[in-house]
């Protein structure tokens, strides 16, 4: 029967550590029985399996409760947390550069086939693009453009 608990102490050195269950028990636990120990961290919440050993309470089967969401925007995972601020805008680009949505294909010979014909635009002819632009906290921008993915909805995303 799985129980939650919080990390109260963490020996990182040690690869050990304790967790105060539900009960408010201190349960031991070692690194090797987490399933993701790259998120070990004091006041981390967990989920694990109770059990006892020679020294008393322990877990086993510990998993640290990720805290940080994601936004998947066009295949780019993006933590919610690192993003400082993001901005719609339109952009003028020749509109013969639009890809068509439904038919985006990834191999290069499909995509060879499905390239209009020059005559549909005008040389010169210009469209307005919509783009999203995504501000990180590491100081890189990630540019999304209305024919990769729907800008309103990645917008909904962001406003958490």
């Amino acid at each position: 029967m799985a129980m939650n608990g919080t990390i109260t102490t963490w020996f990182e050195d040690k690869g050990f550590g304790f967790i105060k269950d539900e009960n408010g028990d201190n349960r031991y636990f070692h690194v090797v029985k987490v399933a993701n120990p790259d998120l070990i961290k004091k006041d981390a919440l967990v989920t694990f399996e109770p059990t006892t050993n020679t020294k008393g309470l322990s877990a086993y089967s510990v998993k640290v409760i990720p805290e940080s969401k994601y936004v998947y925007i066009a295949g780019e995972r993006i933590k919610i947390t690192s993003i400082k601020s993001y901005r719609v805008y339109s952009e003028e680009v020749p509109a013969d550069t639009r890809i068509d949505k439904e038919n985006t294909v990834l191999s290069v010979g499909a995509l060879m086939n499905s390239i209009k014909p020059k005559s549909a635009t005008q040389p010169g002819e210009m469209r307005s693009l919509k783009k999203l632009d995504i501000h990180t906290l590491h100081g890189t921008t990630l540019t999304f453009s209305e024919d990769e993915i729907d800008i309103d909805d990645a917008v909904k995303l962001l406003k958490f």
